[in-house]
């Protein structure tokens, strides 16, 4: 790997292409070949991964005013599929209603260093262009594997949410890149796409903050979308804000650590392997990954606990990350509060580690019912669990050995009588280094789970064959990668929407 230290440079220094980073960016894209077996089974994991998210949510709100924008926007051929939709439509718009559906329960893959990311962000924007250019599923396979790789190397090296900016800034340069690799663009083409896309995704962190809304899931779409248009603009041999990273007025400048910004960025030289999307881990509940190896440490604690109506208190001794951003370090009342969204909940370890007690298993529908989130034992139960930053978590969160690095907590439960019940874990059970990790089957069980009713056994078959077989696809063959759905109850569910401008 070799380092990349990034800084702002005046406009008078005229700091050559070659030696910004967006370039960098684009050169690690555009050198990306073949992925090795490691990294190419991943990508199909997770391929599997979001379509089993995805379909799990096509008749939530959300998913279906997405999927409604997008069908009012049809491709002249080929265009490119939407989820639970028989329509082909333009692929910036597939791209938004996909990755909508594949975003809204909080349940696909993460990556959490410097910054928080969902790399898997990344696929729908790439399948859609894919499809609507008549690339093959190995085309397919390398856009995936750069776009992780280039993903993975902003959110190790540069920190946006310590400046309070939205990750999804991160997402929109790798997906740019990815489209660079599946295409076979020239590096300045994608040089220019990434500088765009990020230059019009920057956005603040407030879609994450307080009551959180249906935008979260909207967030990452928008990216992906935006990303489709600058190669597209790109590709027309357009220019854009330069040097995006190190200007004076730019993105280090002015967003992030301001003039004295030095940040390492390590990225693969030429010929080196992109192995970067073996680093990421997907979830096996549908809330935020920090609360993850919480659910999992609530389903040993609740053993040990007795009836809950004995405990006085409930501290989760947690990294800084945890306690600020989904803990009571964030001070945001929405997260003790009953009647807050789901987007708030998944992003309240009180209220996950609270239900997870008593119920010791989660749901990603169920385990957010309003009538859940207002039962008086489990509201009263929820009120007397706080947490804390423990510089050690903190460490091990941040630890630069991903061998090392730990994402859990150690909860300790006052009971009435004083007797004190505690227990840690530092992972989730399904993290590539828990208890167990998830494998092939672990992914093709959750997708079978998450489509129960949905898609019939033999479609759940003939998708998973297809996923399988992803390196080989022919273009025709991507349509495999959208499972058959009932179009009807997706249709009436669309009925109920009120109409907007399209």
């Amino acid at each position: 790997m070799i380092e990349h230290h990034v800084r702002v440079h005046p406009s008078a220094a005229r700091l050559p292409r070659e030696e910004q980073l967006a370039w960098k960016l684009a050169a690690v894209a555009t050198g990306t070949e073949e992925a090795d077996a490691a990294g190419a089974a991943m990508a199909v994991n997770r391929v599997i991964d979001n379509a089993s998210v995805a379909v799990a949510s096509l008749l939530r709100r959300p998913v279906a005013v997405a999927r409604a924008q997008a069908t009012a926007h049809p491709a002249t051929a080929p265009g490119a599929s939407v989820f639970g939709s028989g329509a082909r439509v333009s692929p910036e718009w597939a791209a938004w209603a996909n990755g909508t559906a594949v975003r809204e329960l909080d349940f696909h893959d993460t990556y959490l260093a410097a910054d928080y990311s969902h790399p898997g962000d990344n696929i729908p924007p790439l399948l859609a262009v894919a499809q609507h250019t008549g690339r093959t599923g190995a085309d397919l396979l390398r856009g995936i594997v750069a776009a992780y790789e280039v993903h993975v190397a902003l959110v190790k090296g540069i920190c946006l949410h310590a400046h309070r900016i939205d990750h999804v800034a991160h997402l929109s340069a790798a997906t740019a890149c990815g489209i660079g690799a599946l295409l076979r663009l020239p590096t300045a083409t994608v040089y220019q796409a990434v500088q765009q896309a990020v230059h019009t995704t920057t956005a603040t962190r407030q879609s994450r903050k307080g009551e959180i809304s249906s935008w979260k899931a909207f967030a990452p779409a928008f990216a992906g979308k935006t990303a489709i248009e600058a190669v597209d603009r790109a590709m027309r041999g357009e220019s854009s804000p330069s040097p995006i990273y190190e200007g004076e007025d730019g993105f280090l400048a002015w967003l992030l650590d301001g003039p004295a910004s030095d940040y390492t960025v390590l990225l693969p030289g030429a010929g080196e392997p992109r192995r970067a999307i073996l680093e990421t881990y997907t979830k096996e509940h549908s809330a935020e990954y920090q609360a993850q190896a919480i659910i999992d440490l609530a389903r040993r604690l609740r053993e040990k606990t007795g009836p809950l109506d004995r405990v006085r208190s409930v501290v989760l001794h947690t990294s800084h990350h945890t306690h600020h951003v989904i803990g009571s370090g964030a001070n945001d009342p929405q997260k003790y509060d009953p009647t807050a969204s789901r987007e708030t909940l998944d992003h309240s370890v009180p209220y996950v580690l609270a239900v997870a007690l008593e119920d010791g298993a989660w749901h990603h529908e169920r385990s957010y019912d309003p009538e859940r989130a207002a039962r008086p034992e489990t509201v009263e139960l929820w009120r007397k669990v706080t947490t804390v930053e423990d510089p050690e978590w903190t460490r091990r969160y941040h630890d630069p050995d991903p061998n090392r690095r730990a994402f859990g907590g150690r909860a300790v439960i006052t009971l009435a009588d004083g007797s004190v019940v505690e227990d840690e874990l530092a992972l989730a059970d399904a993290h590539p280094a828990g208890a167990r990790p998830f494998d092939r089957p672990a992914y093709e069980g959750k997708f079978r789970t998450l489509t129960e009713g949905i898609v019939t056994p033999a479609g759940q078959d003939r998708f998973l064959t297809t996923a399988a077989d992803l390196a080989d696809l022919t273009a025709t063959d991507l349509d495999g990668l959208f499972p058959t759905v009932d179009p009807e109850a997706v249709r009436a569910f669309d009925a109920t929407l009120p109409k907007g401008l399209f």
